[in-house]
C-alpha cells in the first residue's frame, strides 16, 4: 500500500489523517493472468491501482480485438467514463499478467471526496491526467504513421515491448500483426 501512498503523494500530499481515511476504504484483490476486470455492458464500481501485474483495454470484436490501452504497476487502471458516469462500460478491461490491485468502490470514492481536505483535489488532478494521456493518443492516432507511433511506445515504455504478446501492439498501434512484423523487420 505503500507505493498508492507515493503516487498520491506526488500529486498532492495527503495530511495523515486524510490518508488514514482513504486507506481504510482500499482493499487489495489478487487476480490470475487474463481476469476480465470489466465486461462490455457492465457498470464500473472500482478505481484501481496496479500493485502489480498488467491490464489492457479492448474492444472484442466479430474475428479480433481492438486494444487501446495499456496500464502498468503503479498506475491507477478503471473504466473511467463508465465509472464517473455509472453507466455500462462500451470496451473491457482484463489482466495480461497475474495481478495485484488495491480497490476502492464508487461509493467509499464519493466518501473520501466529501470528508476529505485533499480528496477531490487529487481526483481532479488524476482526471486531467488521464485527459492528457487520452489526448495525446488521440492526436498520435490522427497524426503519426504507424511506424512512428511504434516508436514513440519504443521509446516511451520499452517494457511494454518486452511483456505484452506482439497481436496485442500491433492492434495498439492499429496495424496487423504482419504489417507490425515488416516495421520492426525496418527498424532493425
Amino acid at each position: 500500500m505503500e507505493e498508492i501512498k507515493k503516487f498520491i503523494d506526488n500529486i498532492y500530499p495527503m495530511s495523515d489523517s486524510d490518508w488514514d481515511f482513504f486507506s481504510s476504504k482500499l482493499h487489495k484483490e489478487e487476480f490470475k493472468k487474463n481476469s476480465t476486470l470489466i465486461k462490455i455492458g457492465e457498470i464500473e464500481n472500482y478505481l484501481s491501482f496496479i500493485s502489480e501485474g498488467i491490464v489492457r483495454f479492448y474492444i472484442p470484436q466479430e474475428d479480433s480485438e481492438l486494444t487501446f490501452g495499456f496500464l502498468f504497476k503503479n498506475e491507477f487502471v478503471t473504466a473511467y467514463d463508465s465509472f464517473i458516469t455509472q453507466t455500462p462500460s462500451h470496451y473491457q478491461i482484463e489482466t495480461l499478467t497475474n495481478a495485484t490491485l488495491w480497490r476502492i468502490s464508487f461509493k467509499d470514492l464519493q466518501e473520501v471526496y466529501k470528508e476529505t481536505e485533499s480528496g477531490n483535489l487529487i481526483g481532479r488532478r488524476m482526471a486531467e491526467n488521464m485527459f492528457l494521456i487520452k489526448s495525446k493518443r488521440e492526436i498520435s492516432l490522427l497524426n503519426k504513421t504507424a511506424e512512428e507511433r511504434y516508436l514513440d511506445l519504443f521509446l516511451e515504455r520499452p517494457k511494454l515491448l518486452k511483456q505484452i504478446p506482439l497481436k496485442y501492439i500491433a492492434s495498439y498501434i492499429g496495424v496487423t500483426p504482419q504489417a507490425l512484423s515488416r516495421i520492426r523487420k525496418r527498424i532493425t
